[in-house]
């Protein structure tokens, strides 16, 4: 595995069944005992320019369960790339601290701290790609389904960073997906493209349309996301408008299997993206995947720390 996780390019498709198998592991084997000393001693920073609940929390309980802890540098902490340039930042922080976790606005921001930082570093949310929830999705997919290899999952609503890592993942381990998103919201040309690369050679197909009913046609789960992201809160009312057809509901869960299972990243608007009775229905396993965040990454840390320096 590279020093880096970046992008879900950063991995293939072996690395990632890995990385899921030790999740597991460690999953079960943290039932019995508090804590693994995996990586004691090490401590992560979290660069954080955007609000979290999910992400700073099990980043920073996985740390404490290998034995680290963690550091929390928010928005006013920094100023990153205008108080200090990012790589300064990199190269400062990559002599306090074993691994630097960063969410942040621009992709370049993660991609410049790890060309100049010593340390991994780790890309825990930017604009453009969110590998370590879609580490979080597949092993939800696993638990549930059994295996990743010829399921169907459908992404309803905004082609954004989420549906980005989610395609290029889905590609590389041979899981069907189909993007449903209005006219001028599908998901990056490049990110296609490459995701479409992966699925030749996992089997895979990876289909994009602008019919949801055609999307969650018999798919084993329905995924959304919030309509506007953060740094789109101007646009929330007008995308409200072109996205409605798009919501999961009662009506297009009826498309899916009638044992499909909906996922959605969270934070979650009840009445837009998704009906509360389908959130907080039976077929729903958002929690799991919330709490998944927690195992995958303290898998992800436990590969990373444990690398050579």
């Amino acid at each position: 595995m590279k020093k880096d996780l970046t992008s879900i390019n950063d991995l293939s498709k072996d690395e990632i069944l890995e990385l899921l198998k030790k999740s597991i592991e460690l999953k079960s084997a943290l039932k019995n005992q508090p804590r693994l000393d995996l990586a004691p001693g090490t401590m992560a920073a979290l660069i954080f320019e955007k609000p979290s609940l999910r992400t700073r929390v099990t980043f920073e309980k996985a740390m404490q369960d290998l034995g680290g802890t963690a550091t929390y540098l928010g928005p006013t902490d920094i100023g990153l790339g205008k108080r200090e340039t990012v790589p300064d930042v990199a190269r400062n922080l990559s002599r306090w601290v074993d691994c630097i976790i960063a969410r942040v606005f621009e992709h370049s921001k993660i991609t410049e701290l790890a060309e100049n930082a010593t340390v991994p570093v780790i890309n825990a949310l930017c604009d453009e790609e969110h590998p370590c929830q879609i580490l979080a999705d597949l092993l939800t997919v696993l638990e549930h389904r059994g295996n990743l290899e010829g399921a169907t999952i459908c992404w309803t609503g905004d082609g954004n960073n989420v549906c980005n890592s989610l395609m290029l993942a889905c590609g590389l381990v041979g899981i069907n997906l189909r993007v449903a998103t209005p006219k001028g919201f599908e998901p990056r040309q490049a990110i296609v493209v490459r995701a479409r690369e992966y699925a030749k050679l996992s089997g895979a197909s990876i289909v994009l349309t602008y019919d949801p009913k055609a999307g969650a046609k018999d798919a084993d789960f329905v995924y959304t996301d919030v309509w506007a992201s953060m740094g789109q809160e101007d646009e929330a009312e007008q995308r409200k408008q072109i996205f409605w057809p798009y919501q999961i509901n009662r009506e297009l869960m009826a498309q899916a299997k009638p044992d499909a299972k909906v996922l959605h990243c969270l934070p979650a608007h009840r009445g837009e993206e998704i009906s509360a009775e389908v959130l907080d229905g039976p077929q729903s396993i958002v929690l799991d995947q919330a709490e998944n965040r927690l195992h995958a990454q303290r898998a992800l840390l436990a590969v990373l720390l444990s690398r050579p320096k």
